[in-house]
């Protein structure tokens, strides 16, 4: 892993690939061990999500559903405090266990539009898992109930996460230098 520069922006190697893998086994695990008699519905926060929750269906040995959801809330490297729905929730999640797939939680903006929505369904459970959680900014009364890796307040990208749109496909995680 080198250093990159994605438009203006210098970022170094933070994450590896092994320790991605690492964390979504872990995770992977704990889900399987809450949800062993049950067939969760895990619901994927796009764009952010897509490569954590495709490692975590792919490691999830039980049965399974998945599908996801769109909202927006930041640009360039900040969050603007607006969370806007673009795609909604399709499916009829009556009785249904809900593992919401976040990619990061920071200040948990988010997370409060998506547990709102969700709480308006029959869901029988919601549940969250991140991949990364800000803990020094989260602000939120919502229980995180699978958290793989707890990171400071910097702006990553990687295996997902963008920057004004590029960087997604990378397969490790990088910090924004001197952030």
């Amino acid at each position: 892993m080198t250093m990159l520069q994605i438009h203006n922006k210098i970022f170094e190697p933070y994450i590896s690939e092994q320790k991605l893998n690492e964390a979504v086994k872990k995770l992977t695990n704990d889900i399987a061990v809450d949800c062993k008699n049950e067939i969760p519905l895990f619901l994927g926060v796009l764009n952010g999500s897509f490569m954590f929750c495709s490692d975590l269906l792919k490691a999830y040995q039980n049965p399974c559903e998945i599908s996801f959801i769109k909202l927006a809330s930041y640009e360039k490297t900040q969050s603007t405090g607006q969370v806007k729905e673009l795609i909604g929730i399709n499916e009829d999640l009556t009785n249904r266990t809900v593992i919401v797939v976040e990619d990061i939680i920071d200040t948990g903006n988010t997370l409060e539009k998506i547990v709102a929505l969700l709480k308006k369904t029959s869901a029988k459970k919601i549940k969250i898992a991140t991949l990364f959680l800000k803990p020094t900014v989260y602000n939120k009364d919502i229980k995180i109930d699978y958290i793989g890796i707890e990171i400071p307040n910097k702006f990553i990208l990687g295996y997902g996460m963008d920057y004004d749109g590029l960087g997604r496909n990378l397969s490790e995680v990088y910090v924004l230098k001197d952030s």
